[in-house]
């Protein structure tokens, strides 16, 4: 039975963690080495092997070479989607050890860790269908010319992922890389990096050459910074924090590298007083408390119309005093443990600035019942002006700001007034009013009475400080490959003739 300071254990947890160069497991260059624990403990369980830039390099290198001489980019789209076909087979397979090392590394609760495992298959699958189905433009100008499309992957990807939903994410930066004939260099968060450690198994029993595929683990400031500065690396992915992301701009400015950036959010979660009150509270708590609130498109801001407000905020609170926090394994629970203790307590920081700045209406403390680990309760504050930092600041856990407004224009104020702009929520029976709301709002993505449900077309992506362009569907493709147009004359070609 787990305990919460005695946290379930994968039955086959390594000891240590490689990095996967050419086709190979190989340590450090210098065997620099780092400790990784998990979240209720927060006591090490493996020692990772700490990429530098020799590292980078290496693994560059091998990527660069598979890429020129390898089979990979030359492969038919066809081809490369049958190995695709075999990653998605092979990563449903593993399914539930997928999901039960995804849980002990990120403290995610299990049954949100299982939804990420099928969602990384469908990912691979997704783009191998795209891949397939991909067309190029031809434009004829009759007795003159034709002119005809070619598709071509760019080079070596960099890939830099994040800590939430790690394997999740990776698939969606590594599916589309792939597909489209690109090789890879992935960076891992350095706090969730087991999940990673699986790759290599799965691609290379799926039939994808050495070298197509290489990772690094290491910290941000060193394997990180290497990988975006790397000349030989013409483009960067890149989730995570948004100061993180001005840095790799910088960093990439110099050899002109491709970027795709989703940084941070501050979404608004607008309510009328018309909307369906049980549908919008049910969307509402899980918008911000799924995920144990560390979620990118988050509805951490719930701006509610004065009518229905005090009736939603007590209701708000009393089902979050109700949310099951608990260990990570159990079934049963709904918000597990944040995922580093230097995460958790940046977001206990902002909670005390909260207690602060409004009215503070549920948790804000630790679970009794969890003396250790990195837990909090959900915590609810109400009455947040829009000048209060946990109003305008990404905090990233199970944390939510509750503000009233008057009329419409009011609303779409206080949606607009922060610096991001990834997501936007929007709750009313009047679907002229909805659709005008959606579309005033400074976001990449709205939903309109509903929660975060995505079709894998559609693009994904923020604007403002939420993110430097979109990936999704044929947009990703696009990122991961350049168009080349050739030019063939059908005609007589009359060129001035001069000094003739």
């Amino acid at each position: 039975m787990t305990t919460p300071t005695q946290p379930h254990r994968p039955a086959d947890l390594p000891d240590k963690l490689y990095h996967f160069i050419g086709g190979a497991e190989v340590d450090s260059l210098s065997g620099a080495v780092f400790d990784v624990a998990d979240p209720v403990s927060n006591k090490p369980y493996a020692t990772a092997a700490a990429g530098r830039a020799e590292d980078i390099d290496r693994a560059v290198t091998a990527a660069h070479q598979a890429f020129t001489d390898g089979p990979w980019a030359r492969m038919t789209g066809r081809q490369r989607a049958t190995v695709l076909y075999a990653i998605a087979d092979a990563v449903e397979a593993q399914q539930e050890r997928l999901a039960e090392m995804e849980c002990f590394d990120t403290g995610l609760p299990i049954t949100l860790a299982k939804g990420q495992a099928r969602r990384a298959a469908e990912n691979f699958r997704f783009f191998a269908d795209v891949i397939v189905a991909l067309h190029e433009d031809a434009y004829s100008v009759p007795g003159t010319q034709l002119n005809y499309v070619l598709r071509k992957p760019i080079g070596v990807a960099g890939l830099i992922t994040p800590w939430n939903t790690p394997f999740m994410l990776e698939s969606w930066k590594l599916a589309p890389a792939l597909a489209s004939g690109c090789s890879v260099v992935l960076k891992p968060a350095e706090f969730t990096p087991l999940s990673a450690s699986l790759w290599a198994e799965i691609f290379t029993e799926a039939g994808l050459p050495d070298g197509v595929f290489n990772l690094v683990g290491g910290f941000g400031e060193e394997a990180g910074r290497a990988l975006v500065q790397h000349p030989k690396v013409p483009l960067i992915s890149f989730t995570g924090e948004t100061t993180t992301g001005s840095e790799i701009m910088r960093g990439a400015a110099d050899n002109l590298k491709a970027l795709s950036m989703e940084l941070g959010g501050k979404s608004p979660v607008v309510i009328f007083d018309d909307a369906d009150f049980e549908a919008a509270l049910d969307s509402a708590l899980f918008g911000v408390f799924s995920l144990n609130g560390e979620r990118c498109t988050a509805g951490s801001r719930v701006l509610v119309q004065r009518s229905i407000y005090d009736e939603f905020c007590a209701r708000f609170a009393e089902r979050a005093k109700s949310i099951v926090v608990g260990p990570p394994q159990e079934p049963a629970t709904e918000v597990g443990a944040l995922v580093h203790p230097e995460h958790y307590e940046r977001v206990c920081g902002y909670v005390e600035i909260g207690k602060s700045e409004a009215r503070l209406l549920a948790g804000g403390e630790r679970p009794a019942h969890l003396p250790e680990g990195n837990y909090l309760s959900p915590t609810v504050f109400a009455d947040v002006g829009r000048d209060a930092r946990i109003f305008q600041e990404e905090i990233f856990g199970p944390v939510v700001a509750l503000t009233p407004f008057e009329t419409e224009e009011e609303a779409v104020s206080l949606a607009n007034d922060v610096s991001y702009g990834l997501a936007g929520y929007v709750w009313t029976n009047d679907l002229r009013r909805g659709h005008r709301v959606a579309g005033a709002i400074e976001a990449g993505m709205v939903w309109l009475n509903s929660h975060n449900i995505r079709d894998l077309r559609t693009p994904f992506g923020g604007i403002k400080s939420s993110g430097v362009g979109h990936e999704g569907g044929h947009r990703s493709i696009d990122f991961y490959t350049h168009e080349q147009v050739v030019h063939v004359a059908t005609g007589d070609v009359h060129t001035p003739r001069f000094g003739a």
